[in-house]
């Protein structure tokens, strides 16, 4: 065993206890403090600590927990002895190396922000990229069993079945093919009126498109509903819904990711969730708006009609700044004022004749939903 250093302090009274890392006994001990620090058990052989290997430990007052990187990780010293502690903390010029300084705080601090940074950047640009450039290349059949997912769960809220009355349902595709055609779809597109009195349209991924009869009872001419069907066009064009999935899933993944799973993040992450979602959803609405107003024009109608019926059912939606932010659409006014811009004299043949029109109108029959 090495001399002891020259003024090394007497062992105190209050036993210096070693826990070796490997068993839980609590060992009584004594230092000698010479080239290294060496731990002295009774009829053991001596465990020596180099002094560069000793950490500081988390400890309650009054005691100097070590730690040393050479040792077994659960390894711990535990010195009582005020004295001894100095003497001992006095020869470990890195006791204290393993923890944060204001520097390393800063550090923290500035990789932290740069990393949310990162994570805002991709929210905002780089998942509306990849949803952009992987939603035209999934798979039809893959998308197809997507949209009779959720056809099934359309149904079960809106009608098990779609109205069927022939006339209605001849005027119906008669409408639809000449939208279709001029939209450049094919006739992979489905199309259907459900007997529910909720004012609404919407389309589903694998081509297919439902017209709830609420809304089909609100209009009143062809051109107005051709104007909400050719917009649903233009999210199937558009692969809207599989690009909001894409999107969604990453932007919640992130957001999550940015803000941790904390009490009271919930509130921020929806938050965060709703407003960068309802910008993404404004978007992929404006782009549709813009394809109903060339097919409508391409086919020698005006897109102003649709807007109108839109406006019939909503009246104004302007509202507080919070509420024009958290629209997932434009406000109603403003496709009403844009479609209008873009009205023009009809110079195509109407787009079904007074009968068929009527015949469409009864699709679902007399009874009430």
């Amino acid at each position: 065993m090495s001399d002891v250093f020259a003024g090394t302090p007497a062992q105190s009274e209050r036993p210096t206890i070693f826990f070796d890392g490997v068993s839980s006994r609590r060992r009584p001990v004594t230092l000698t403090l010479s080239d290294a620090l060496e731990i002295v058990e009774d009829g053991a052989t001596p465990v020596l600590w180099p002094y560069a290997d000793i950490r500081r430990a988390d400890s309650p007052p009054g005691i100097l927990r070590l730690a040393a990187t050479s040792a077994p990780p659960l390894a711990r010293l535990e010195i009582r002895d005020a004295a001894l502690a100095a003497e001992v903390a006095a020869r470990c010029a890195r006791l204290d190396e393993h923890r944060t300084t204001r520097s390393g705080v800063a550090k923290i601090v500035g990789w932290s922000v740069a990393a949310a940074v990162s994570i805002v950047c991709v929210v905002l640009f780089g998942v509306p990229l990849a949803a952009d450039r992987l939603a035209p290349l999934v798979p039809q059949p893959v998308e197809r069993r997507i949209g009779d997912a959720a056809e099934v769960q359309m149904k079960t809220i809106f009608g098990r079945s779609a109205c069927e009355d022939p006339a209605g349902k001849a005027a119906f595709n008669k409408l639809v093919n000449r939208l279709r055609d001029a939209a450049g779809l094919d006739d992979t597109m489905t199309a259907g009126v459900l007997p529910t009195a909720v004012p609404n349209a919407f389309a589903l991924p694998g081509g297919k498109v439902f017209v709830l009869k609420g809304l089909l009872d609100k209009a009143e001419n062809p051109d107005e509903l051709a104007g909400i069907l050719a917009h649903e066009l233009g999210h199937l064009k558009h692969h809207d819904n599989m690009r909001g999935l894409i999107y969604n899933g990453g932007t919640s993944f992130l957001i999550g990711l940015l803000f941790g799973d904390v009490t009271g993040s919930s509130a921020v992450i929806f938050a965060s969730r709703s407003l960068v979602e309802a910008s993404y959803s404004r978007e992929a609405e404006t782009g549709a708006d813009t394809f109903a107003i060339e097919i409508m024009h391409a086919l020698g109608r005006s897109p102003k009609p649709a807007a109108e019926l839109l406006f019939r059912i909503t009246g104004k939606e302007g509202g507080s700044g919070l509420t024009n932010i958290l629209a997932s659409h434009p406000l109603t006014e403003d496709r009403l004022a844009r479609m209008t811009k873009e009205d023009r004299p009809a110079s195509g043949p109407p787009l079904l004749t007074d009968k068929e029109w009527q015949a469409l109108k009864g699709i679902c029959g007399s009874g009430k939903v």
